[in-house]
């Protein structure tokens, strides 16, 4: 059984068990998180939403919040002598699916 939710602004195909990395989330590391967007469900049936599946909710549990690791941007302009380096760690929670709820 797996499920599409919405969430960040992304569309994620997750299943019961999974371990996923979405966006920065609102809620304390070890508690239980609820989705209410979800746009698909399916099993031996499919489920479509119009956009969203009526009833339908994914929970998972709020393994950690972290950051990604470091990505490095350098702005240059040429014949200016303008140079800069910065780097930028994207947020981010790890969820573990727990149930996904028809």
């Amino acid at each position: 059984m797996y499920a599409i939710i919405e969430t960040g602004g992304k569309q994620i195909k997750v299943e019961v068990g999974q371990k996923v990395f979405v966006e920065k989330l609102d809620a304390e590391a070890g508690t239980i998180y609820t989705f209410d967007k979800v746009l698909l469900v399916a099993d031996d049936k499919v489920t479509f939403g119009t956009p969203l599946v009526k009833g339908a909710t994914v929970t998972a549990k709020v393994e950690k919040q972290g950051l990604s690791r470091k990505l490095k941007v350098f702005k240059y302009k040429a014949k200016h002598n303008v140079r800069k380096t910065i780097g930028h760690r994207q947020p981010y929670t790890a969820l573990v699916i727990e149930t996904i709820n028809r």
